[in-house]
């Protein structure tokens, strides 16, 4: 496959909005498809796509110029909408953090999509190689792990699962490269490269405020004055989102079996009294002003 006509991307959140906001200024035609419950009516279909979109919106204004736009394609009713998956020949999955779910999203696009269609995964953690088994042709499978904000973050962290062909890892490279990213190869493994240094080092600030070495901000302070991090990691764990921190942690921490990987009591802690960091409007920080 040399260039790609048009993608799909399937999850209208902030993620999947803003990867098919970046497609569309990149100059590929775009569908943004939702994932919702079978009996919710058009308009209720209709917010969540708006709610990504205004995601997007925020993010970079420029990437809704009006030519942008006319490549973009937002569809609210999913199960009705599925026949336009069989134009596509790259469709990309940034649904819920969940294996279950995503696999059965996989499985379910073997009987629509053609046959010659790349299916990658915009997981952050997850085996590649487990979501790949639930395709019947696991070889056109793959990881493909934009970073949030899309719009800033210059990597594409692409996965190959160890069924996935080397033609179909080629060919998403270069694509890869031709929107404007960098694309850099890692073989399958929980968390891949950047989660599975990050997400433990973010673990460890809070162990360290837990443990009551220092306070939220001079931890931030200490790593960006003595390691040169231009944010500190409680910071980013709140931009992140404390939930998404704590999934990756608990993803790791079954997959590898490792007690080094072992989530934070804090971490944990604080999800459940839904401090979950910029979204919720508290995290180690305060950011009621801006929720």
């Amino acid at each position: 496959m040399n260039r790609i006509h048009r993608v799909a991307i399937l999850g209208a959140g902030t993620m999947g909005a803003r990867i098919a906001a970046h497609f569309a200024n990149a100059g590929v035609p775009s569908y943004l498809l939702d994932i919702v419950p079978p009996d919710a009516d058009a308009p209720a279909r209709n917010k969540i796509a708006a709610a990504g979109l205004d995601a997007a919106r925020k993010a970079k204004p420029a990437a809704f110029m009006h030519a942008s736009l006319a490549r973009l394609v937002t569809v609210g009713n999913f199960e009705d909408d599925l026949k336009k998956l069989a134009e596509v020949d790259w469709i990309i999955e940034a649904v819920v953090e969940n294996l279950e779910i995503k696999s059965k999203l996989i499985q379910e696009l073997d009987g629509i999509c053609r046959a010659d269609a790349i299916l990658a995964t915009n997981t952050s953690s997850i085996s590649v190689t487990r979501i790949a088994a639930a395709s019947a042709s696991p070889q056109r499978v793959i990881g493909m792990h934009f970073f949030n904000p899309v719009p800033l973050m210059q990597l594409v962290e692409i996965i190959r699962a160890l069924q996935t062909s080397d033609e179909v890892c080629e060919t998403i490279v270069k694509l890869t490269e031709t929107i404007g990213k960098k694309a850099r190869v890692s073989k399958d493994s929980y968390g891949f490269v950047v989660n599975r240094v990050l997400i433990p080092m973010i673990n460890e600030g809070i162990n360290c405020v837990y443990e009551g070495l220092a306070a939220p901000e001079d931890v931030d302070a200490m790593m960006k004055l003595g390691a040169n991090h231009p944010m500190g990691p409680l910071s980013l764990a709140d931009l992140i989102g404390l939930d998404i921190v704590l999934d990756i942690m608990q993803t790791l921490y079954k997959g590898f079996d490792d007690p080094k990987y072992r989530p934070s009591p804090l971490l944990k802690q604080m999800c459940d009294a839904g401090y979950l960091g910029r979204k919720s409007g508290r995290g180690f920080f305060s950011y009621e002003a801006h929720a």
